[in-house]
């Protein structure tokens, strides 16, 4: 799969099915070469305006399905 296919799909948590946003950096172990986690912003107000430039960091362990359209992966957001 190639990174823009990423770019295209939501990210939706399965805890809560809260959507989080699109995935816009990927972190890749150097000496392997698998994923090890996706990036995705967190959202502002204002699409994406007046945000305060914190974003997910999810591990690839944490990804439950890829289908057509979105990322489904399960993250518990400590409170």
């Amino acid at each position: 799969m190639r990174f823009c296919e990423f770019q295209d799909k939501e990210v939706i948590n399965a805890c809560d099915c809260c959507k989080l946003g699109y995935v816009v950096d990927l972190i890749i172990n150097d000496c392997t070469g698998c994923i090890e986690a996706i990036i995705v912003p967190r959202c502002g107000k204002f699409c994406g305006f007046f945000s305060d430039g914190s974003e997910y960091v999810i591990p690839f362990k944490c990804i439950r399905r890829i289908g057509a359209d979105i990322i489904l992966v399960e993250i518990h957001d400590e409170k």
